[in-house]
């Protein structure tokens, strides 16, 4: 944390602690004084309007949409927990949620499981609860359960002061220390209040306010992050600019994890909200292109093998044409799931694996005679394309 120089008390101030260090005590939202709307700021806002309108459009025109949805979800599952440190890949988790290989799971991955589930629930309990601390506090309790971090109260506000800094870093040595308990009762009620204030902010405006503002409150001693980028999703499908959701920001914020840092730390220090507006709207902007030109893969990759299956698979074509649309939401099998799929005996279900195999669509994963998965290994690349390499 900056200890001198000249600090900006238009985000909120530093305040002593009796125990020496000082914490930060956020203002009340909307910023005072307002966001300035700049030319520069309102090409950003247009320009990631229209993306999301362009990504809600292509998500409505397929087949359906579910299948997309399915597999983004866990692609934003994994790249959100690994900011977290996890080293889990997507097909670790498909691999845990199709069953196969439970012994050989990575510890790790049950993280990402949970942030799947934390995800379909938020998603669900918005038809009959609003973004609120209530439902962030459920949303983490399913977030924590029984993984790394469940032993910091899941699903409650924490008690204790924690700090932002290296490992090991003492409170003294953090970068930042967030408000101290006493203050999290005022702060998470103002930051509920402004969710729900009909303001005249544009919404794109208003989320990047709210999840820098989570991110500073970081209300909980784990979790924060993922939490936070949660919330940006939940609060596009509350107010239904999407119809589906298929807007997540984890791709962008680990890609440029170090100014994502240094811009939230910069509006707690200097107010800069409309820098960390510009940052974030690019960031909606460049994944709601990238997930539409996704989808638009997706389809040609469906089509392409429903083709293949056309001109090579002669009686056997319907059965392949089963497993190739069940591939899109399970994309990890075994010849028993194709067995009950199709309702045959496991010689047939193994030979159209077989011949699947040989066509390029599946490809075995596990090296073994007996308790063989296959994986729709040219569907999975088209996530793994929006992946950030290593260290970012």
């Amino acid at each position: 944390m900056n200890d001198g120089g000249t600090f900006s008390t238009r985000a909120g101030r530093y305040v002593r602690q009796p125990s020496g260090y000082r914490a930060f005590i956020p203002q009340v939202l909307p910023p005072k004084p307002p966001v300035r709307i700049t030319d520069e700021l309102q090409r950003l806002l247009s320009e990631a309007d229209r993306a999301l309108g362009r990504l809600d459009g292509s998500i409505q025109i397929l087949p359906d949409a579910d299948m997309f949805i399915y597999m983004y979800m866990r692609n934003e599952a994994v790249l959100s927990s690994q900011i977290e440190g996890t080293q889990s890949s997507l097909q670790d988790l498909l691999v845990a949620e199709a069953e196969i290989l439970a012994p050989n799971r990575r510890s790790d991955v049950n993280e990402v499981v949970n942030y799947v589930n934390a995800m379909n629930y938020g998603l669900e309990r918005l038809s009959t609860l609003s973004v609120s601390s209530r439902l962030i506090r459920e949303i983490h309790a399913i977030l924590l359960k029984g993984v790394r971090g469940s032993h910091f109260t899941p699903g409650e506000f924490r008690t204790t002061q924690n700090w932002i800094g290296p490992a090991g870093c003492t409170i003294g040595e953090a970068a930042f220390v967030p408000p101290p308990p006493s203050e999290l009762g005022h702060v998470m009620s103002d930051l509920e209040r402004f969710v729900h204030f009909d303001s005249d902010l544009p919404l794109l405006i208003k989320i990047g306010l709210v999840h820098a503002q989570f991110e500073t409150i970081h209300p909980f001693l784990d979790g924060n992050g993922r939490v936070g980028r949660l919330l940006i999703t939940f609060l596009l499908c509350q107010q239904e600019v999407l119809t589906k959701p298929v807007l997540y920001l984890s791709y962008y914020f680990k890609r440029h994890r170090q100014r994502y840092y240094e811009e939230l730390q910069a509006v707690r220090d200097g107010g800069t909200w409309e820098e960390w507006l510009a940052f974030f709207l690019r960031g909606v902007a460049e994944v709601s292109g990238q997930a539409t030109d996704t989808a638009r893969r997706i389809l040609a990759l469906r089509e392409r093998h429903h083709r293949a299956i056309t001109d090579r698979f002669g009686l056997t074509a319907g059965n392949g044409y089963r497993v190739l649309e069940h591939l899109y939401t399970r994309p990890v099998v075994s010849v028993d799931d194709v067995r009950e799929l199709i309702g045959t005996t496991y010689s047939t279900a193994n030979n159209l694996v077989t011949r699947l195999v040989k066509n390029g669509i599946l490809r075995e994963i596990t090296g073994q005679a007996r308790n063989r998965a296959f994986i729709y290994q040219s569907y999975l690349s088209l996530f793994h394309a929006t992946e950030p390499d290593g260290d970012v």
